[in-house]
């Protein structure tokens, strides 16, 4: 806890909520409803008061509120109450904070009170969500890609090398079994993948036969996505929703991802990403010193890739825990 710091940021828990609030502020609701659905969110921190987090959710969230002129007198009294009757110096207290990083806590504090206590700020301008996001995937449908070593075209800034380059040798294919929107606004899919990318183009009559198939976390996914990631759409099959729950009985939501827009993209690689690297070549490759330094450093990044990769395969298959696997999508289609 005392790496932590005494700031209200110091945390990497106070860090994620700040993402998340702003995440949710997207959303064009009040902050009444804004602070329920960031409760939803986060249940334990926000209703237990044993939990650790407990303190540092109200007092980010007012504080957040605050400092966008957002009104949320729910936020704004849970925070007062926590500083005044000193349930989070407690709880640092408690999880090991010393005297310094206590005394400068309560200074934060002290100044938080003061902003929320003071007139309420203008309120800023916010970008909303003005219609719930469109679904531009529906559950079946099925969706064959081109694959670079297994790996699915992620996006990449030009100044940026990907090592190994992305180079399509492959194709992969993936199922959509979940098409939903987080708070009906913003959308999100689970896909199902086959297991290893294929030399040829899979053939949709082919790939009822085909697997094993690996369960993905969901991401989301805009039309920019589509593109980049060569999606193209070859048909739909009836996936059975009791067979599916009988199969996957734990189907995590998807809201986090949808909050975090945390993109599909990653979870269409059909191999695994370990030893790739990025460089970062936009000043290097300014002058004829940069460039040959560049050039060491992709050579270097490519034989420690290939060390990885022949120790990779020395080892035989993973012991590690996987995502859930099918055999054959059978199991899951009606």
């Amino acid at each position: 806890m005392g790496a932590w710091g005494a700031g209200l940021y110091s945390s990497d828990f106070a860090l994620d909520l700040r993402s998340d609030f702003r995440a949710v502020t997207r959303l064009p609701f009040d902050g009444e409803k804004l602070i329920e659905l960031l409760c939803s969110f986060e249940p334990g921190a926000a209703n237990r008061p044993d939990d650790e987090d407990h303190a540092t959710f109200w007092l980010v969230a007012a504080d957040q509120f605050a400092k966008g002129g957002i009104p949320c007198e729910r936020a704004r009294q849970k925070a007062l109450q926590i500083i005044d009757d000193g349930t989070d110096i407690a709880m640092l207290a408690r999880l090991g904070m010393d005297p310094a990083g206590l005394g400068k806590r309560r200074k934060m504090l002290a100044a938080l009170r003061e902003e929320l206590v003071a007139a309420p700020r203008p309120a800023k301008p916010r970008s909303v969500i003005q219609r719930p996001q469109p679904l531009l995937m529906d559950i079946g449908d099925v969706f064959v890609y081109p694959t670079s070593l297994g790996r699915a075209k992620q996006y990449c800034p030009a100044s940026v090398r990907v090592i190994p380059p992305w180079q399509q040798d492959g194709w992969s294919a993936a199922v959509i079994l979940s098409a939903e929107r987080a708070f009906d606004f913003l959308a999100w899919y689970r896909p199902l993948t086959l297991a290893s990318a294929r030399g040829e183009e899979p053939d949709f009559a082919r790939l009822r036969q085909a697997g094993p198939w690996v369960l993905r976390s969901p991401g989301t996914c805009k039309p920019a996505d589509i593109k980049r990631l060569g999606l193209k759409k070859v048909g739909t099959v009836p996936v059975d929703g009791e067979k599916l729950k009988r199969v996957f009985p734990a189907l995590p939501s998807g809201v986090s991802a949808a909050i975090g827009d945390r993109s599909i993209g990653p979870e269409l690689n059909a191999g695994s990403t370990v030893g790739e690297s990025f460089l970062y070549a936009g000043k290097l490759e300014r002058t004829p010193e940069g460039r040959a330094i560049l050039q060491e450093r992709i050579k270097a990044a490519l034989e420690t890739y290939e060390r990885i990769r022949a120790a990779r395969e020395a080892s035989g298959p993973l012991t590690t825990r996987r995502n859930p696997t099918i055999p054959g999508l059978d199991e899951i289609l009606g």
